[in-house]
């Protein structure tokens, strides 16, 4: 059977025109805001690479309008899956600038229904983080961190483990303070700036963290950092030694 899906965002961000396009269309910009490594080889006939641990994403570009109109298309499996995105920018005044995205795809098999939840409120995530990375630290470079927890047996308990250790209510709301403790790490003190069934935000004045349900029965964390700090491999350790720790 198989469902065609798509998913249409908008948002008004404080970033220039300049500014977005250098977030949705170069490899550092993507990096700063969305999972994993990204490259971006520019122009019409240009690609976008993204890598993630073991797997690697790779898309054609299908419209390149710099400072206006940026898509890229994955290509078609087997099975007819594919996934694309189209970013539309406008700016407006006081330069400030209109952001739409338009996600799609098709998803095979008779057990869509649970992958497409699974990335309908991811996506909601990302494009939530790329919202606040344009209105928080637009222009700044963000050093992505991405480490996946132990498989979870237990998600309610799981979830509860991690808002606690966030310092949060069992039912956390944008806007409630977050506190944690890392060893090895400055303390993170921030904001939740958003939450779902399936993933939750915290902002703090120097960094993004991403905490959500990954595809394959863990915890992954996404952190992007807006300031010098220890290598790689040092803040990743130290993330995966803290999501260990968390009850599964």
């Amino acid at each position: 059977m198989g469902h065609q899906w798509e998913q249409r965002d908008e948002a008004t961000v404080g970033a220039s025109v300049e500014e977005v396009w250098e977030a949705i269309a170069t490899g550092p910009g993507i990096d700063s805001w969305f999972m994993g490594h990204s490259e971006v080889e520019p122009g019409p006939d240009g690609a976008v690479r993204t890598s993630m641990g073991s797997f690697t994403m790779d898309s054609t570009i299908t419209g390149w309008e710099p400072l206006h109109r940026f898509a890229h298309r994955g290509a078609d499996g087997p099975d007819g899956r594919f996934i694309a995105y189209e970013y539309l920018i406008e700016g407006r005044d006081q330069g400030s600038t209109v952001l739409r995205i338009v996600a799609s795809g098709f998803l095979p098999g008779d057990d869509w229904e649970t992958e497409f939840e699974a990335m309908s409120l991811g996506g909601a995530m990302y494009f939530a983080t790329l919202v606040a990375y344009l209105n928080h630290f637009a222009g700044l470079s963000g050093q992505p961190i991405n480490v996946s927890g132990p498989p979870v047996t237990d998600w309610p308990t799981a979830w509860a483990e991690l808002h606690h250790a966030l310092g949060l209510s069992a039912s956390p709301r944008v806007g409630d303070p977050a506190r944690a403790t890392v060893p090895g790490l400055p303390a993170v003190e921030g904001v939740v700036d958003f939450v779902n069934p399936q993933a939750i935000g915290i902002r703090t004045p120097d960094a993004l963290y991403r905490f959500i349900r990954g595809y394959f029965g863990s915890i992954v964390l996404g952190h992007h950092i807006f300031k010098p700090h220890n290598t790689d491999t040092d803040t990743a350790q130290a993330w995966r030694t803290w999501l260990n720790g968390l009850p599964a």
